[in-house]
């Protein structure tokens, strides 16, 4: 049973979309602020957070910040309808999905499903061997899905999962272009729609992270219009 951190001030949210994960299987922890959250975290960490970004004591944003800084686990936003700056800001600081209020409760546990499909799917040791579970060395690139473990030059990268398998696809095939639509269909659900600002937002967040490792990397190249393709270096 999968276990979900709800953090939300509302508390109509946090009763009514617990009772909808637990009739679905899920195990729910509620919190009404960002700080109560991080307390218990520190303490034993979730499967995944959905967290709500205005919220009194510590926001969503920086939770997240927070939280990015000892863990890769999933994160899910939930966001005002109007928020767009909030959602790509969130997206570079490394949450996985986002959702705008008022939602779907349906459409959220979707979400949740396919991001803990996601995890799975790079943390599991019992896949056979195919082209996603292949370790990748490419130049000073080293991935290793089996053990979602990422390096460049030698130096270890945390990536998110989104983030892990929007670099495996490009790596996978470097020199060859994939559009936003093939990377949209890598990285999400096919019942989950995206827009385009969300890859960007996600390679934006990636590529930061690479260069963290090394302020000179410039394996992934944009063609506008188009989409991305890996350069092996």
């Amino acid at each position: 049973m999968s276990k979900i951190a709800l953090v939300d001030d509302d508390r109509n949210i946090l009763t009514s979309v617990s009772m909808t994960l637990e009739a679905e299987g899920f195990e729910v922890e509620t919190y009404n602020d960002g700080q109560a959250a991080l307390d218990a975290f520190n303490k034993k960490l979730p499967d995944m957070a959905v967290l709500d970004i205005k919220m009194p004591r510590m926001d969503g944003m920086d939770l997240l910040q927070r939280l990015r800084q000892k863990t890769a686990m999933p994160v899910i936003f939930l966001t005002s309808k109007d928020d767009e700056i909030d959602e790509v800001l969130g997206l570079r600081m490394g949450a996985d999905d986002y959702v705008k209020k008022p939602f779907s409760q349906r459409l959220l546990v979707e979400r949740i499903r396919a991001l803990l499909r996601r995890q799975e799917a790079v943390e599991t040791n019992e896949v056979g061997d195919t082209e996603e579970t292949k370790v990748i060395d490419r130049g000073d690139l080293r991935m290793d899905p089996l053990r979602h473990a990422v390096s460049w030059k030698g130096n270890d990268v945390s990536l998110t999962v989104t983030e892990f398998l929007l670099l495996q696809a490009l790596a996978q095939r470097p020199g060859f272009v994939k559009s936003r639509d093939q990377l949209m269909d890598v990285a999400y659900d096919d019942q989950v729609y995206v827009d385009d600002r969300t890859i960007d937002s996600h390679i934006k967040r990636l590529r930061k992270k690479m260069r963290s490792a090394d302020d000179t990397f410039s394996a992934i190249e944009t063609l506008y219009g188009i989409g991305y393709r890996y350069n092996e270096e």
